[in-house]
């Protein structure tokens, strides 16, 4: 099986998973628990699954954001609301977002119990050693509803692809703001939207730049290089390979269900709009490989 598979299951799952993200649906029940505020909301949200974790822990599992960015939320959110509650309550937000974006009569089918079904078991397949965020999400109960079931299962595929790229980051000795930069000038996201929510400075910006620049990544506009490219290219080879094993798990046969259970979802959620262009995954169109 092609590590290319694992490319074409993650474009698939990834637009589902970011629901949590953008949908209204979220951002009313987080107001409930009395988080304050959209960043407040995101690492509680994703944290949770690590229990009451310090800020430390959660910017290094997360490794693109600068320590204040998650200061500013951790620990304060879970004197709010502890992590149990959080995780209850996303899958309260994730069971209206889908039900709304979906439709009730898509969440309730055959199809998409169906789909539920087979990314869990993908999920539970997930090597997740040393693969933290993967680890805590595969540890979770299984939902009772197939859709919010579903949008575990998926999120725990997610996580468990972002550690490994962590890893393949951290192995390549290129740092966070080296990774953004690198990600922006692929033209992939935009790069000051990039150092503004990640929370970095100028200085730290153009010092990621003065780096990727001496190993010949990016030219002086901040343009990739061909070396760049090459490099770009190998290191998501190399995260598409750490991402195959829950797919060689599963089996050809039934991976390539999934996607095609997915994909309506997945174009669903894209045409809504919900996910804003420039959103920091850079995932916004339908441009799926196939996964057969």
């Amino acid at each position: 099986m092609s590590e290319s598979v694992a490319r074409a299951m993650w474009e698939r799952f990834e637009p589902v998973h970011q629901l949590v993200y953008f949908a209204p649906e979220v951002r009313q029940v987080l107001d409930g628990l009395g988080l304050r505020g959209y960043w407040m909301g995101y690492f509680a949200l994703r944290a949770a699954p690590l229990g009451p974790v310090p800020a430390s822990v959660v910017t290094s599992c997360f490794y693109v954001f600068h320590p204040d960015r998650a200061a500013s939320a951790l620990p304060d959110a879970w004197a709010l609301a502890p992590p149990q509650q959080v995780i209850e309550a996303r899958e309260r937000a994730v069971d209206a977002a889908m039900t709304n974006l979906y439709r009730p009569d898509v969440v309730a089918s055959a199809e998409v119990a169906e789909a539920a079904d087979l990314a869990w078991e993908a999920a539970r397949a997930a090597n997740t050693a040393g693969r933290v965020l993967g680890a805590a999400n595969q540890a979770l109960p299984r939902p009772a509803q197939p859709h919010v079931r579903l949008w575990q299962a998926v999120t725990t595929l997610r996580e468990h692809r972002g550690d490994g790229h962590v890893a393949m980051l951290v192995g390549r000795r290129l740092g966070p703001v080296e990774a953004l930069v690198l990600k922006s000038a692929t033209g992939e996201t935009d790069a000051e939207f990039q150092r503004r929510i990640r929370q970095w400075n100028g200085e730290e910006w153009r010092s990621a730049q003065a780096e990727l620049g001496e190993r010949g990544w990016i030219d002086e506009e901040g343009r990739l290089t061909g070396a760049g490219a090459a490099a770009h290219e190998q290191m998501e080879a190399e995260t598409d390979a750490a991402a195959l094993t829950p797919w060689q798990a599963l089996g050809a046969d039934a991976t390539t269900r999934l996607a095609h259970l997915l994909e309506p979802l997945a174009r669903r959620t894209l045409d809504s709009g919900i996910i804003p262009t420039g959103n920091p995954v850079g995932l916004t169109e339908v441009t799926w490989s196939s996964a057969g």
